[in-house]
């Protein structure tokens, strides 16, 4: 009984660990790409889960779902070069028809790479992305010692996943993306004004009055009061 209870963990605890590397693949996002959208950025985060460091990255675009207008951008430590290719189908646009587009961008390091235990991200700009609500595309790594991964597989039990980006929703110019708690605010129309009637003038002259006849008893009192001393003071001498 006490064997089988402390194997359990131990053997949970060995598939999660054989579970951690294939959880550092290589992934894509962006922040702004939206179906048939225009000057979006496109993000390629690149982990090192191997000993040696990465010293070159290839991303392959979908030949069926092209990207019109693609750069790369230009890293410190790294160079990289761009390869297009003619479209049987040209791309439509509001400035005309591109008939090439690009299909392959390989960053290669000019200094130490990526190294164990680090990752970086490589960037691409799009002029014009096709319609669609997801674009697929293939990564490969190369480490210093020559090993290379393939992110290329798809599928839910893929063992290295392609890399997907979901493109949102569009928005119309000038919406804004975030939307901001809910205030409640009181209105200048809707706020409780303190308003003098008729009724409350005659109540404050009232209890004014009454006020003045309490002072002058008060005073003819203590003005009696002094008359009698006066008096019984006389009549003692």
């Amino acid at each position: 009984m006490h064997t089988k209870r402390f194997a359990l963990p131990a053997t949970a605890a060995a598939v999660i660990l054989l579970a951690l590397p294939a959880a550092a693949h290589v992934t894509v996002h962006s922040g702004d790409a939206t179906p048939g959208g225009d000057d979006a950025e496109i993000v390629f985060r690149v982990p090192n889960e191997e000993p040696a460091p990465t010293t070159k990255v290839e991303i392959a675009l979908p030949a069926d779902k092209p990207i019109a207008g693609v750069y790369a951008e230009a890293k410190t430590g790294w160079t990289f070069t761009v390869k297009s290719t003619k479209l049987a189908t040209p791309i439509k646009t509001d400035d005309g028809d591109i008939t090439t587009a690009v299909v392959d961008v390989v960053w290669t390091a000019t200094a130490g790479g990526i190294p164990p235990g680090g990752y970086d991200d490589f960037t691409l700009a799009a002029g014009h992305l096709p319609e669609t609500d997801s674009i697929t595309f293939k990564a490969v790594q190369t480490y210093k010692d020559g090993t290379v991964v393939r992110w290329i597989e798809t599928g839910a039990s893929a063992e290295h996943p392609a890399p997907v980006l979901m493109l949102g929703t569009p928005t119309t110019p000038g919406t804004p993306t975030v939307t901001a708690s809910p205030q409640v605010s009181v209105s200048a129309s809707a706020a409780p004004i303190a308003t003098k009637t008729a009724s409350d003038d005659s109540t404050a002259k009232a209890l004014g009055g009454a006020g003045l006849a309490v002072a002058v008893l008060a005073a003819l009192l203590a003005l009696g009061a002094l008359v009698r001393s006066g008096r019984s003071g006389r009549a003692e001498s």
